[in-house]
């Protein structure tokens, strides 16, 4: 069974919805994840939206001291899903092998594919009529997989084998999506 690291500081119900798609998951709090003498096997890592918010979690500064790992956790071909910020502060991705800003903004509405195979993968248990966002990417070095209002919400970026999807929707991606995304690709190293 494919194992994912979903890093957050406390246990928070996401677990249970990566359990239900059929994959293994394990919990990487801040210290865990910086800490020096920690390895761990991955499909995936998974970042909730908050991230970078200190009235929710500690987990930026972590990120930040582990970049160079994840940045060859995905070239060996690791993936990352991140959620949205949670916080006005365009560098609360910098932690990233390439350039993402953020633009902290309630956002409503009608969800315009882009790169169609993937959102309709991503989002397809959900109205694209009625969808909500944190935010979106004012400025990307990444391929927009969908928009609202004319403003990136999802993207996604290949770094060596891996892949990196950023996305600021607040709905959990679809059952389908996270058990092919977690599942389509060997574990590596962390």
């Amino acid at each position: 069974m494919t194992r994912v690291g979903l890093l957050w500081d406390e246990p928070v119900v996401f677990s249970r919805f990566l359990e239900d798609c059929g994959v293994t998951c394990q919990q990487l709090t801040p210290q865990l994840l910086a800490a020096p003498f920690f390895r761990g096997s991955f499909a995936a890592l998974v970042i909730p939206a908050g991230f970078a918010n200190p009235a929710y979690s500690r987990l930026l500064p972590a990120l930040r001291a582990v970049s160079a790992r994840l940045r060859r956790f995905l070239e060996e071909g690791g993936r990352v899903l991140v959620f949205g910020a949670g916080i006005d502060r365009p560098d609360a991705y910098n932690w990233l092998p390439f350039a993402v800003t953020y633009r902290h903004e309630h956002l409503a509405g009608r969800l315009t594919c882009e790169s169609a195979a993937a959102c309709t993968a991503l989002f397809s248990e959900y109205d694209p009529d009625a969808i909500e966002c944190d935010g979106y990417f004012p400025v990307h070095e990444g391929e927009v997989v969908a928009r609202m209002d004319g403003h990136p919400v999802v993207i996604r970026r290949q770094v060596g084998r891996g892949e990196v999807v950023a996305t600021t929707i607040h709905e959990y991606p679809s059952k389908g999506f996270m058990r092919d995304y977690c599942s389509s690709c060997p574990e590596t190293l962390f």
